[in-house]
């Protein structure tokens, strides 16, 4: 996902928003953002860096202030622009691969030749049919 301004003052605003909820103040000399670093671990001038649209694009920061909101680290990650809804989506629930037949894998591979395609075919159809290594071995040893 590509990081601009825009999301660094969306970000900025969601913090600030949500410091100011958690009772910081973050008035000019409330005391908020020092009190929120010493908490959080993260270093003043970064909070501040933040809060004006400024930075927070390393994970490690970005993992502070998740535990530091206790929120979610991948709530956070989208906040902060560096992932979409849709890329933490896939990551907490990866689809199952689709399973293609040998014949989808051979049009997808671009495997035109019809000699080539049968080779294909009927090899990755013995693959398939071939226990892994380290399954059956025991037996050969028994014979």
């Amino acid at each position: 996902m590509e990081r601009n301004e825009k999301t660094a003052q969306d970000f900025a605003a969601w913090l600030r928003d949500q410091l100011t909820r958690r009772g910081y103040d973050l008035s000019s000399r409330g005391g908020g953002q020092t009190r929120f670093a010493e908490h959080s671990g993260i270093g003043r001038a970064t909070i501040n860096r933040i809060l004006h649209s400024h930075g927070a694009t390393d994970t490690r920061i970005l993992a502070l202030l998740a535990d530091a909101l206790h929120l979610p680290l991948g709530e956070v990650l989208v906040r902060a622009g560096i992932l979409t809804e849709a890329e933490l989506g896939a990551v907490r629930d990866p689809s199952t691969p689709r399973r293609i037949t040998p014949e989808q894998a051979a049009d997808e591979l671009g495997i035109a030749d019809d000699q080539a395609r049968r080779l294909f075919v009927s090899m990755t159809e013995t693959l398939q049919r071939t226990p892994p290594p380290g399954k059956g071995e025991d037996h050969l040893a028994e014979n």
